[in-house]
């Protein structure tokens, strides 16, 4: 049986970082190393102020570091030394040529699969970790294969990741299921073993789920495609509650309850975001169009379509609920993470809310707890545009609190549910004191209690809920 003893994980991200230093926190008998081609990113995993804000990563790092953990930019001497290699690079939507805007980029993995055989000088399993359309381990597999010799082997594994940002550590270390595909062939199913010995160190075997290599790839666009179309359900149910005076909260648990759905991923909100969800979902209609199933295409795409529209419709309704205008009137947006106990605004929906209001001439004052200045600025930015950041300087202002934020603000709008934003948690008082009068509050995340905040004097719209219900 094959024992790892050394793994080397080729991309520092979100998900290559956390999750191979829990394997290297949960088997200290295996040295970990994680390897990138830029400089800063190993920089900052190696100092005290790591790349990526993940609540209990920093503990695990830092109590493994430099033991059986270690961040280089060295690719081809960690290659030569691992047992097992993770591939754990960006996969991003393509922008131009065939499939640009739904089908996966896969420059990155085609290249990290090059450098792996062209420097290994023994054997090595490789594991795709990155999110890829189906038959992805394919195209690795012919690259890996070209470059086999008697002496020196590849076989190909699929693990895919199931990590929710915000909870990522929680979920690797106790994982709902660990997922791993191969190669129905003696050598296939010895490397599939060798893995699930590495996470048997701490995750129950009837946990890990062994599969044909297609499965895994399939069931990871799957799965996030089946979450996102939960959330656009919801969103979808809560234009129609706000049309009729029904509760989404209260739709959503009645639902929830029901043992074939289960609660999970029926919260309302303005929108659904990240690295993970609409890439997938694209993915997905992209398969099904190079499989002539455009019926099928279609019926996933809905899925995004329906994602938009609820960010569009909850701008329109800050729009005419602000008198029809929001020229040169104050927006202070509270969160631009695309979820909570994360930094990551890939997809956020703050995007696209904070340039609708560009585009309608507003000042917009941005507070996020996590999401650095630059990061703001570099998501707003048009690229190729001259210019772009001095004229973003004109209608922007980040801010350091919620409170100064909602200074002289004329609408006050919760995009990310950071609980420091909930009303036992701010002094909404304080923010209505400072704001023009009558001053609005939008809650895009179903954080605030609108009773109380209309005792205040707010006058507050919440996604999925009707202000007039209660008079029904």
């Amino acid at each position: 049986m094959t024992v790892v003893k050394n793994i080397c994980c080729i991309g520092a991200g979100y998900v290559g970082g956390p999750t191979c230093a829990v394997i290297a926190y949960k088997c200290p008998d295996i040295k970990v190393t994680i390897v990138d081609i830029n400089p800063t990113r190993i920089a900052a995993w190696n100092s005290d102020n790591l790349p990526i804000y993940e609540p209990g990563l920093d503990e695990i790092v830092f109590q493994c570091r430099g033991k059986n953990l270690f961040f280089t930019t060295d690719v081809d001497a960690t290659i030569q030394e691992a047992d097992l290699i993770f591939v754990s690079v960006n996969t991003p939507t393509k922008k131009s040529g065939i499939g640009a805007g739904m089908a996966a980029d896969l420059a990155f993995v085609e290249s990290a699969t090059r450098r792996i055989a062209e420097v290994s000088k023994s054997s090595k399993i490789v594991v795709e970790k990155s999110t890829v359309p189906c038959r992805t381990a394919q195209s690795m597999r012919t690259i890996l294969d070209a470059n086999s010799t008697p002496e020196i082997h590849f076989d190909i594994l699929s693990n895919p990741e199931f990590l929710a940002e915000g909870t990522a550590i929680t979920d690797l270390l106790n994982p709902d299921r660990v997922l791993i595909g191969a190669l129905q062939t003696p050598e296939g199913l010895k490397a599939q073993e060798a893995l699930v010995n590495v996470y048997t160190h701490w995750v129950p075997r009837d946990r890990v789920i062994t599969t044909n290599l297609w499965s895994s790839e399939l069931s990871k666009l799957a799965a996030n495609a089946m979450l996102a179309q939960r959330i656009s359900s919801i969103n979808a149910l809560s234009a129609i509650c706000e049309a009729t005076g029904a509760d989404v909260d209260e739709v959503a648990y009645a639902c929830g309850r029901d043992s074939r759905l289960g609660p999970k991923f029926l919260k309302a909100s303005v929108g659904f975001g990240g690295s993970c969800f609409q890439k997938d979902i694209l993915n997905l209609v992209y398969l099904s169009q190079q499989l002539n199933l455009p019926e099928v295409a279609d019926y996933w795409k809905q899925v995004v379509i329906m994602n938009e529209y609820q960010k569009k419709r909850f701008v329109r309704k800050i729009i005419s609920t602000l008198f029809n205008t929001i020229t040169h009137k104050k927006i202070a947006v509270l969160g631009f993470a695309f979820k909570k106990d994360t930094g990551d605004t890939r997809e956020s929906a703050a995007i696209t809310l904070i340039k609708d209001f560009i585009q309608e001439n507003a000042k917009v004052a941005i507070y996020d707890p996590k999401v650095c200045p630059e990061q703001i600025f570099m998501d707003l930015s048009e690229p190729g545009v001259v210019d772009n950041r001095k004229e973003l300087e004109k209608q922007i202002q980040i801010c350091a609190s919620a409170y100064e934020a909602a200074e002289g603000a004329d609408a006050v709008v919760i995009v990310t549910e950071w609980d420091e934003f909930r009303d036992d948690q701010i002094d909404y008082t304080k923010i209505y004191d400072s704001m023009h009068k009558p001053a609005f509050l939008f809650d895009g995340r179903l954080l605030v209690n609108p009773t109380k905040l209309r005792e205040i004097g707010f006058k507050v719209s919440v996604i999925g809920k009707n202000e007039l219900a209660g008079t029904a």
